[in-house]
């Protein structure tokens, strides 16, 4: 049996074929297209299924991570004009069944999958054998979900605990929250959630914050690129990982090294993540060294009496870029 599986974006689509026989991890065919050229969904599922009509596609159905709230089986995509809905995916694309799943639900269920080569591990701990698993994946947004072992496997559910709202741990961080509750609201009372601080679109926040507080100086040159660019967390990152990393770029990642293990605490606590902690998304690979340094655990244990329980938590890095078509394609594998 073959079926189709998905990692819908709202800057790309990735979609493959896959078959029982051969495994999640062996798709028969696999494409990228870039989603804002397609008016929908539907119309990039067929121009991939023409494109492999040499393998005999006889599908039994799909499955889709998509980027955003799957409620009753329809969604929308962030940053693009698609709504989507499962019986109508189905209808269109002559498919026995049609299931789309959040992509962070998608990650998630990639994960009692990964081989060791796939997660590069900051804290070790001690994983308690089918406990909860805590997903946090800060990549252009802030995205969450959890594992529960029911007994058989891993079951994967939806959180959107990115949009909660930030809570500062220190100084500085709570004249972060000051500083964007200000710019942000009119009255000074705007609410200011976790992604607003803690994602790819975060960074520039902190990196303002940081900037008109007048402690670092904004190096011309990395100004120069960004006034280019105009994509501020990569270069944000770049730079601040450097040997010699301008201190307002040093300065924006330590904050955000700490606000990341902070929310990847609490996380790990609302759901007892005693099988283990893991962060996806795009970022986290990125900060590699970065994250072996203290302020990420650090934050991460700053639980007060908890500090112990967190502490045998293990804490990995997911490093493989499909994690969440291969997610997708293990929820269709249980799912066909």
């Amino acid at each position: 049996m073959k079926f189709i599986a998905g990692d819908i974006g709202g800057t790309k689509t990735v979609l493959a074929i896959y078959d029982q026989d051969s495994g999640p991890a062996s798709p028969l065919a696999e494409a990228t297209f870039p989603s804002a050229a397609y008016p929908n969904l539907e119309a990039i599922v067929r121009t991939f299924l023409v494109q492999q009509q040499s393998i005999g596609v006889d599908l039994v159905g799909g499955t889709f991570g998509v980027a955003g709230p799957v409620v009753n089986g329809r969604a929308t995509i962030t940053n693009l004009p698609w709504r989507m809905d499962e019986q109508k995916l189905a209808q269109e694309l002559s498919l026995p069944r049609v299931t789309l799943i959040n992509d962070l639900v998608a990650i998630a269920s990639a994960v009692p999958a990964l081989p060791p080569s796939d997660l590069h591990t900051i804290n070790q701990g001690q994983a308690v054998e089918n406990g909860p698993i805590a997903v946090v994946a800060p990549g252009t947004g802030l995205g969450e979900a959890y594992l529960i072992h029911n007994g058989e496997r891993y079951q994967a559910y939806p959180s959107e605990g990115g949009h909660v709202d930030f809570g500062p741990n220190n100084a500085d961080e709570t004249e972060l929250l000051l500083f964007l509750q200000k710019k942000l609201g009119a009255h000074g009372s705007a609410h200011v959630s976790w992604e607003r601080v803690c994602s790819g679109s975060g960074i520039p926040n902190i990196y303002e914050f940081v900037k008109q507080r007048g402690d670092a100086v904004e190096d011309p040159a990395i100004a120069a690129q960004i006034a280019q660019s105009g994509d501020v967390a990569p270069i944000v990152i770049n730079n601040g990982l450097r040997d010699d990393a301008s201190s307002l770029c040093r300065q924006t990642l330590e904050l955000f090294l700490g606000i990341l293990g902070s929310e990847a605490g609490n996380m790990a606590l609302k759901v007892l993540a005693t099988g283990g902690v893991y962060l996806g998304g795009g970022i986290p690979p990125r900060i590699l060294a970065a994250l072996a340094q203290p302020a990420f655990m650090q934050a991460f244990l700053n639980k007060g009496r908890l500090s112990t329980v967190l502490r045998e938590m293990p804490v990995h890095v997911i490093l493989n870029p499909k994690a969440a078509l291969l997610g997708a394609a293990y929820h269709g594998f249980v799912s066909a």
